[in-house]
């Protein structure tokens, strides 16, 4: 594995323009992207002329461009302009396909490759409309926050960051198939935070995909549609996302993202009637100002099997999911420092019942072991929905999420879900609660008065599954290698109840023009007993303690962001 990626980050570096100025050893360097991209394009032709095949031959893939349109889609927030078909029969294309999306909120996974990537030949310069063998991606996000007595701080008063997001892509396809590969890479800074800075928000000059991959088109035939059904087995770095984003996420909301090293096996695609995803790997250590690295503790393991054939009524996926790790005596957190190992067997159907209601609905149970403790537990969603015949599309929601938290905390079982390296959103807009010991009724109405604008409003509130256990990413408790878990977060004997809160969430979407996506959002949450008697509990910082201590307040926030999403491609 470390022979493939030292290739792999050989045949990136090669094509890239670093500052030497800047390429210290304990810093990421500094890559000139433009630069890149010409050296890079300049040497696939190279390649192309070597190989004697013509440069900007057609596509392989019909209906790609179809294809690419209906996956850009599937991402919120952004709201995306209709794409103008391409002239060779699209409508037929696009119907072929088995695959349908769900209609729960935010569940669907971003493309492969994700939303801001084009092939060249889309872009719309008339010199490049027959490179279909380059895909490429420039993507600029900047989020201003204002959070008023956030408790997921052991300090109160005013926070004001703003988090810098950069991302660019580039592949090669088809002109060398069955071999293929692709490179994206991400730089992640915040600003004006008063806050120790953590992995969650910094991670300067890395990758999140380096990968290559051997993609054979109709290795397994054609579905009932004419779809062909390739095979494709990938190897490298790989940030992805899969099923409704659960469990495997590129975590689009949060400033860094989640990747792995490894492999991915794929049998069929998402158009095909039938697919399996087979796939072994790493996480990757998020290291703020040093080159990420894969965490050799720990291995991340499964298989999903996907049904399409009654995808206009309900598409079941049923999968597994595995983690094995080995005790890291240098742990940042004490889960880090034990043996553990869980087994997640689950399935996930979702669809339409006619024109009355949508639904999408979860199970997942986990077994293993976590130290000297039997894990036991177990999770599940439910989400109904009604869109109605309106110009507008408003569309209301109601969803119900538990997740079990540990019942007793010294009886050698450990019912605490894991939700493995799923996203928080939207479970939680601002963060407070993650798929972990959890009680979440929700309802929420969107709509959408032009292609450009659109609203949404909800109403959430959490309790904990078990009042014994912690909630999660409050007062300092979460999961970082930056900032120690003061413990502030768990009551073990209960006393302190189990409401967490309740929270009035609302957004604003609008698309000024094509290439660039703005979000408004505001959310107040309000508090429940388990919050204030947490901050009631913890050491007073007027009171002479030591740090860390909570300021005493009331546990009430406001958190409000505008963020702008530019895609440049």
């Amino acid at each position: 594995m470390k022979l493939i990626w030292i290739l792999l980050q050989i045949a990136f570096l090669s094509t890239l323009t670093i500052h030497p100025a800047e390429a210290t050893p304990d810093k990421k360097s500094s890559i000139d992207f433009q630069a890149a991209q010409q050296n890079f394009i300049q040497l696939a032709q190279q390649i192309a002329v070597d190989m004697g095949r013509p440069l900007g031959g057609k596509s392989s893939e019909p209906g790609r461009s179809t294809e690419k349109a209906s996956e850009i889609e599937k991402t919120l927030p952004s709201i995306e302009p209709q794409v103008k078909a391409p002239p060779a029969t699209p409508a037929a294309a696009q119907s072929s396909s088995y695959h349908r999306r769900s209609n729960s909120y935010a569940t669907n996974p971003d493309s492969d490759p994700p939303r801001y990537v084009r092939q060249l030949s889309d872009i719309g310069v008339p010199a490049f409309k027959d490179v279909n063998w380059l895909d490429i991606g420039l993507e600029h996000r900047t989020r201003y926050e204002w959070r008023n007595n956030d408790i997921r701080r052991v300090e109160g008063g005013e926070d004001n960051p703003i988090f810098l997001r950069n991302r660019a892509w580039i592949g090669i396809k088809n002109i060398l198939d069955p071999f293929r590969f692709a490179v994206e890479f991400q730089d992640s800074r915040v600003v004006n935070n008063k806050h120790a800075i953590t992995d969650q928000e910094r991670n300067e000059y890395d990758l999140l995909n380096a990968y290559g991959e051997l993609y054979f088109k109709k290795a397994l035939g054609a579905d009932d549609r004419g779809n062909d059904r390739p095979i494709r087995f990938r190897v490298g770095r790989m940030a992805y996302e899969t099923t409704d984003r659960r469990f495997i996420a590129r975590n689009e909301w949060r400033n860094t993202t989640n990747t792995f090293e490894g492999f991915r096996l794929n049998l069929g695609r998402e158009a095909n009637d039938w697919e399996l995803d087979l796939f072994g790997m790493q996480p990757v250590r998020r290291l703020q100002t040093k080159f990420d690295e894969a965490n050799d503790h720990l291995w991340f393991f499964g298989g999903i099997g996907t049904w399409r054939k009654w995808s206009d009524i309900a598409t079941i996926q049923a999968y597994y999911h595995g983690q094995k790790q080995t005790a890291d005596p240098n742990g940042f957190t004490a889960t880090n420092r034990l043996d553990r190992q869980i087994h997640m067997p689950g399935f996930r159907v979702y669809g339409k019942a006619g024109d009355i209601f949508d639904f999408d609905v979860s199970y997942n149970h986990q077994l293993g072991y976590t130290g000297p403790n039997r894990v036991d537990a177990h999770g599940y969603t439910i989400e109904v929905g009604k869109t109605f015949e309106h110009a507008w599309k408003p569309r209301i929601g109601l969803f119900y999420g538990y997740a079990s938290g540990d019942k007793d905390p010294n009886d050698n079982v450990d019912n605490r879900f894991d939700r493995f390296f799923g996203f928080a959103r939207p479970w939680s807009a601002d963060h407070y609660v993650i798929y972990e010991n959890l009680k979440a009724p929700k309802v929420r109405f969107e709509f959408q008065p032009t292609q450009q604008l659109g609203f949404e409003l909800g109403y959430g509130a959490y309790w904990l599954a078990s009042k014994t256990d912690r909630m999660f990413d409050i007062l300092d408790g979460n999961i970082s290698n930056t900032v120690r878990d003061p413990g502030f977060n768990r009551d073990r004997t209960g006393q302190s109840g189990d409401f967490g809160g309740h929270a009035f969430e609302g957004r604003i979407r609008y698309q000024p023009i094509p290439r660039v996506n703005t979000i408004l959002g505001y959310t107040h949450f309000t508090s429940g007993e388990f919050v204030k008697n947490r901050i009631a509990a913890s050491p007073h910082c007027d009171g002479g303690h030591a740090h860390p201590c909570v300021d005493q307040r009331s546990g009430n926030t406001d958190f409000l962001y505008f963020e702008v999403l530019i895609s440049f491609f």
